[in-house]
C-alpha cells in the first residue's frame, strides 16, 4: 500500500495550524520572482503582518527557475519589430520598465547573489536574413539616443562583423552587438530569494497546487490539493499557469531548452540571440544552454505541460552543431522546459480583480528584467486597496 506523505492540513497538529492556518493577512500564489518580489515588498510596508506563499511544485514550477538566465532588455532587431507592432511610444515605455527592473533585481539581490556577467549581447545575422539587418542599421543611432535617455550610456548598440571568427560560428554574417546585457546564475537568484523570504519571516509551503481562488464577504478561500486556507488577501503571481485560475489575456508559451556537458577550451562568452530571438543561447560553467524555436510549434507549445519536445530539441541540436559549435565535438547533458506567460501585448497585468484577489502576470518572457518591479507594484496595490 503506498505511504500517505501528504498531509491534509485537517490532520495537522495545533501547531501547525497555528503556524500556517490562523489569521493569514497575505496569501502569495507562485514561488517565482514576481511571488517572492510581492511577499517581501509587502513585508516593508505591513512588517507585523503574516505573509505565505503557495507553490504547487516541490521545486518552482513556472519559467522563474527555468529561464535561460538572460539579464536582457531589448535586442536591436526585437525593438525594431516591436515599433512596426506598437509604435515607439509603448516600445520605448517597455525597454526603460525592463531596465528599471533589472536594477530593482540587482538591488534586491546583489550581483553577488545573483552571479552577474556582464559580456554584453550579440544579435546574430545569417546571409539569409540580411535584409532585415539593412532594416535595422539606419535606425541605431537613434535607438542609441533614446537608450542614453533610459539608461544614461552612450552608444549601448553596435556593429560586430567579427561575432563569427571572435566565437568560431558558422553562417553568420554580421551582428548587432548590446554591451549592457548580460546573464545571471537562475539557481543562485531562486535561492537567495528564498531566503531572504525565510529571514523575513515570510512562510514558504511548497508541494501545494492552488486549485481555485474565491471571494468571501471579508477575505478570500483559497482551495488547495491538501485542503483550504483563508486569508485577508491573494496575490495570484504564477504568471503562465494564471489562464488556470484567472480569465485574462494571458496564455501559456513554453520554451525548450538544452544543455551541453563541459566543453573544453569553449570560446562562446556572453549571450546571443538568433532568429529575431527565437533562438538564444549562452555560456554556462563551461558548456552551451541553447533554448527556444517556440515558432516552430506554436500550438504544441502553447500548454502548461512541462515536457520536452523531440521536435524542438532536435532541432536545437542540430542548429547547435551546424552553427553555433561546427569545429567541436559536444554531448547533450539534459534538456528541460519552462513555461511564460504571453498575451496579446507585452505589458504585464498587475491589477485587483476583486477586493480580496490580485495578481501580477503575463511577463511575456521577460520575467528576470521586470518580475521584481511587477512584484513590487502589485504589493503597493494591495497594501494601500481598502
Amino acid at each position: 500500500m503506498p505511504r500517505n506523505v501528504m498531509l491534509k492540513n485537517t490532520q495537522w497538529s495545533y501547531w501547525e495550524r497555528k503556524q500556517f492556518l490562523s489569521k493569514i493577512d497575505y496569501i502569495i500564489i507562485g514561488a517565482g520572482i514576481v511571488g517572492y518580489s510581492t511577499a517581501l515588498q509587502l513585508k516593508n510596508l505591513h512588517p507585523t503582518s503574516k505573509i505565505m506563499i503557495l507553490e504547487r511544485g516541490m521545486l518552482p514550477s513556472g519559467a522563474s527557475s527555468k529561464n535561460a538566465g538572460f539579464a536582457c532588455f531589448g535586442s536591436a532587431s526585437e525593438i525594431y519589430d516591436d515599433i512596426l507592432s506598437y509604435g515607439e511610444d509603448v516600445v520605448w515605455e517597455t525597454v526603460a520598465l525592463r531596465w528599471k527592473g533589472l536594477q530593482a533585481l540587482r538591488e534586491q539581490i546583489g550581483d553577488s547573489a545573483l552571479q552577474l556577467q556582464t559580456h554584453g549581447s550579440w544579435d546574430l545575422f545569417t546571409s539569409s536574413e540580411l535584409e532585415t539587418f539593412e532594416k535595422v542599421l539606419p535606425k541605431l543611432d537613434h535607438y542609441n539616443v533614446k537608450l542614453k535617455e533610459i539608461t544614461g550610456e552612450e552608444n549601448v548598440y553596435s556593429v560586430d562583423k567579427n561575432v563569427q571568427d571572435r566565437f568560431d560560428f558558422e553562417g553568420i554574417e554580421t551582428s548587432f552587438y548590446n554591451r549592457l546585457e548580460g546573464q545571471i546564475d537562475t539557481g543562485s537568484m531562486n535561492e537567495a530569494f528564498y531566503k531572504q523570504a525565510i529571514k523575513e519571516g515570510v512562510k514558504v509551503l511548497f508541494g501545494c497546487e492552488v486549485l481555485a481562488v474565491d471571494e468571501q464577504q471579508s477575505n478570500a478561500k483559497i482551495s488547495t490539493n491538501i485542503g483550504d486556507f483563508e486569508a485577508k488577501k491573494v496575490a495570484i503571481c504564477t504568471n503562465g499557469f494564471a489562464h488556470e485560475l484567472l480569465d485574462e489575456d494571458v496564455r501559456p508559451a513554453r520554451a525548450q531548452v538544452l544543455i551541453t556537458k563541459a566543453i573544453e577550451n569553449l570560446k562562446v562568452e556572453g549571450t546571443f540571440h538568433y532568429q529575431s530571438g527565437y533562438y538564444y543561447f549562452r555560456n554556462i560553467d563551461h558548456r552551451i544552454l541553447f533554448g527556444g524555436g517556440r515558432y516552430l510549434d506554436f500550438e504544441g507549445e502553447t500548454t502548461t505541460k512541462l515536457e520536452t519536445s523531440e521536435r524542438l530539441i532536435s532541432a536545437l541540436t542540430e542548429l547547435l552543431g551546424s552553427v553555433i559549435l561546427p569545429n567541436i565535438t559536444f554531448e547533450i547533458d539534459y534538456t528541460w522546459a519552462g513555461i511564460m506567460g504571453v498575451g496579446e501585448t507585452k505589458k504585464p497585468i498587475i491589477k485587483s480583480v476583486s477586493p480580496s484577489v490580485f495578481c501580477g502576470i503575463r511577463l511575456g518572457g521577460m520575467g528576470i528584467a521586470i518580475g521584481t518591479l511587477v512584484g513590487q507594484e502589485l504589493a503597493e496595490l494591495m497594501a494601500s486597496s481598502s
